[in-house]
């Protein structure tokens, strides 16, 4: 049976490098955005490039329909799925948490934490043998900011990703006996668009400093993570955690 890929957030930059790398290494590739078609239609002309299968599939993570129909297009047009990475990730501007209100905080957490839940169970629905499936693995994109806490610009965004770790240790547990395997990544400060989102596209420069190498990440960085977490070459790790920060 052929490798089928999900990837949220698959339009641009962590997303994207995984979408590419994944395609040449033999994956049928979905590549999920939100908003920009034209760069998920780039992506995935780059996978079809390198004689992949690629599809890009339009559906907002935060909302439980669209999640139902991304899978459901990616079982038509590729395959059963195999493989997921949850990959889709918001910032709203930098500040501190007395400023903050609920509407941001259902924001954040809506495609922060809400949307991996959502493409988890879908995923696991497919990849269970409990179901029929022949298991497969998921790779969460969380981030070092769960570690740090992001004080006085994303504590929102780093109470998601904690949640996102949370969620990786339980469902590694629940459905290790089910053939599927769940692990993830947390990178550190990576040179992609988020940033902007967050009101400073120059970031990572400012802070690299404060990295022991001394620079930031590159997306193929994070993405050559991701893609040994579900390769068979990481058969025997679930519920594990790779930070990609630089030493941070």
């Amino acid at each position: 049976m052929g490798r089928v890929l999900i990837v949220t957030g698959g339009s641009r930059g962590i997303g994207a490098a995984t979408c590419r790398l994944a395609a040449g290494r033999g994956y049928a590739v979905c590549v999920n955005y939100r908003a920009n078609r034209q760069a998920a239609e780039r992506v995935a002309a780059d996978c079809r490039a390198v004689g992949a299968a690629a599809v890009a599939v339009r559906a907002d993570v935060a909302v439980e329909a669209d999640v139902v129909c991304l899978f459901e297009a990616a079982d038509r047009e590729l395959g059963r799925v195999t493989a997921l990475v949850n990959n889709a990730g918001i910032l709203e501007p930098q500040m501190r948490v007395e400023d903050m209100d609920a509407g941001r905080l259902a924001r954040v957490f809506a495609t922060n934490i809400t949307g991996p839940f959502l493409c988890c169970r879908e995923a696991v629905r497919r990849m269970s043998t409990r179901r029929g499936g022949a298991g497969g693995a998921i790779v969460n994109v969380s981030s070092v900011a769960a570690r740090v806490g992001s004080p006085g610009e994303y504590v929102d965004y780093a109470a998601a990703k904690g949640a996102v770790d949370t969620l990786t240790l339980g469902l590694s547990k629940e459905v290790a006996e089910d053939g599927i395997r769940v692990n993830a990544v947390r990178p550190g400060f990576i040179y992609t668009d988020i940033h902007a989102s967050g009101g400073e596209p120059g970031r990572v420069d400012r802070v690299k400093a404060s990295v022991p190498m001394r620079r930031g990440g590159q997306p193929e960085e994070v993405a050559a993570a991701i893609l040994w977490l579900l390769s068979d070459e990481a058969s025997y790790a679930t519920g594990t955690f790779l930070d990609l920060a630089g030493g941070r």
